[in-house]
């Protein structure tokens, strides 16, 4: 019998979260362990083509071999550009520091 090592899978949506625990044998890459544990059938949306992959935050690809009690994320595409909601919330603040509020036209 071979060893097993303990991975933890999760995919986080905004209203909750599923978090799996699994046994995979040693060399199982991120993507068979996905494919492994029963993630992809509870979440059809997830595609391991276009989803990002990470272990406890890290990026990752579907080809890494795991290590013992590593942490699958499977993270969600962006609905907003990060940069482009910061120049918006830059600009807001200009227009709101004129005058100490908002700014009156004479």
């Amino acid at each position: 019998m071979s060893e097993q090592i303990n991975i933890e899978v999760v995919y986080a949506l905004s209203d909750h979260q599923t978090f799996l625990r699994q046994s995979v044998a040693p060399g199982t890459t991120v993507g068979q362990a996905i494919e492994q544990c029963g993630v992809l059938g509870k979440h059809p949306e997830i595609s391991l083509a276009k989803n990002k992959l990470g272990i406890f935050g890290k990026l990752t690809k579907a080809d890494a071999v795991l290590r013992d009690k590593d942490r699958i994320e499977i993270y969600r595409p962006l609905i907003a550009d990060p940069k482009e909601v910061r120049r918006q919330r830059a600009e807001e603040g200009k227009v709101m520091k004129k005058g100490g509020g908002m700014a009156a036209e004479a």
